[in-house]
């Protein structure tokens, strides 16, 4: 704790002057603050009460004790009775409040307490200038016991976002268990003063980085954690407007990283898989930035690449998603006619024939489709992602074989 203040000298034999004045002092001063200082206009009970009301009795005692030396200053800081305006900082700090109103009260105290001991040291004779010279000894006194709050204050703050830090890390790792259970989940967050999101996204990002600092530099309600050369960290509502945009401009300068799907926090080891996978594919040249790459965007190579098991569904779920709100009836008859035409397309009559349908019905079917999934019916890829999506939903065990 810095020492700035300077020690006021004072004349030994003032202390005897004071004494007098000490009891009851601290009462009235506690019932003062609990008047005037807003913050505390609650009866001053329990631990903080008790601590506030020994530290005001303490502060007095220690006070008139080095006027008895001769000179008030901060030397007292070494005294053992000085830990109690320590343990008040960091109280304040525990109860989420500023240190505005503590130190107010400590003002409030060393201004009473002036008055008190003016009284005392007017009937005991002593000189005027002596009490002058007083007020500046209490207030110098209450700058070095203020010092001492806010040191407190300060350690309490620097323990408490270690320790949250700590937790959020602990979180990290729950989290991308594949046994998540989701009220295990909910404790751990309110332990880490963690809003458990109703869905969230894994981050991977690449290399060696402080996962702390990446995290605050991702958003404020972002939570990482270093993993094996990499930082794992997960990004609540990922699909909020601007999202991306914001996690774009956190990644470290050069760093590659992947987005995993949004999912429920018990699922949120999936997501992690899935970024991991797409971080993967970039190291080996089959995924390119922009960065962070959506694991989504990347369903076709991962299915080929990734060795992903789940990815198959999502891949034919996300393809065939033009399709959803058809009666299944509906959806049969086309998608029956949507795997001829991609194995024979343009090739009408060849579609009617192996449809067991009149050609012009084929042609009205194709239109649909085209409805349905736009021009992509033409884009090679696109084409490839339908076919496999259509064995994949079929149960081919070809298809299945290659990819699983």
């Amino acid at each position: 704790m810095s020492r700035s203040h300077s020690a006021v000298s004072m004349p030994p034999g003032l202390a005897a002057s004071l004494r007098p004045a000490l009891p009851g002092l601290a009462r009235d001063i506690i019932a003062a603050i609990g008047r005037e200082i807003p913050e505390y206009a609650r009866p001053l009970e329990g631990p903080f009460g008790d601590a506030l009301s020994l530290g005001v009795d303490r502060a007095l005692e220690r006070f008139v004790d080095q006027i008895a030396t001769g000179a008030v200053g901060p030397e007292a800081g070494g005294d053992p009775r000085s830990r109690i305006y320590v343990e008040l900082g960091r109280g304040e700090q525990q109860a989420g409040r500023s240190l505005d109103a503590l130190l107010s009260a400590y003002r409030l105290g060393a201004g009473l307490a002036w008055e008190r001991f003016v009284v005392a040291g007017e009937a005991a004779g002593e000189e005027p200038g002596t009490l002058y010279a007083l007020a500046g000894a209490i207030f110098s006194y209450i700058d070095a016991i203020s010092a001492e709050s806010v040191d407190g204050f300060s350690q309490e703050q620097a323990r408490s976002a270690s320790e949250r830090a700590r937790r959020r890390r602990a979180l990290v790792r729950a989290l991308d268990r594949d046994d998540a259970d989701p009220e295990v989940l909910a404790a751990l967050a309110r332990e880490a003063g963690w809003l458990l999101p109703a869905t969230l996204a894994a981050l991977v990002v690449e290399g060696e980085h402080d996962a702390d600092r990446l995290a605050s530099r991702l958003g404020f309600d972002v939570i990482a954690a270093a993993e094996g050369g990499t930082v794992l960290a997960f990004v609540p509502d990922p699909e909020a407007p601007g999202r991306h945009a914001q996690l774009a401009a956190g990644l470290p300068e050069g760093a590659r990283a992947a987005l995993g799907p949004a999912v429920e926090p018990a699922r949120a080891h999936h997501s992690s898989l899935r970024a991991l996978g797409t971080l993967r594919l970039a190291t080996r040249g089959h995924v390119d930035g922009p960065w962070p790459a959506r694991a989504d965007d990347h369903l076709l190579s991962l299915v080929l690449h990734g060795g992903d098991a789940t990815l198959a569904a999502d891949l034919a779920a996300q393809a065939l998603a033009p399709l959803d709100g058809l009666t299944p009836a509906a959806r049969e008859r086309t998608t029956e006619t949507l795997r001829a035409w991609l194995d024979d397309p343009g090739r009408i009559q060849r579609i009617a024939e192996r449809l067991s349908i009149h050609p012009q019905t084929v042609r009205y079917r194709v239109a649909r489709l085209y409805e349905r999934f736009g021009d992509g019916l033409d884009d090679p890829d696109r084409r490839f992602e339908l076919a496999l999506a259509l064995r994949v939903t079929s149960g081919e065990p070809g298809i299945r074989a290659v990819i699983s």
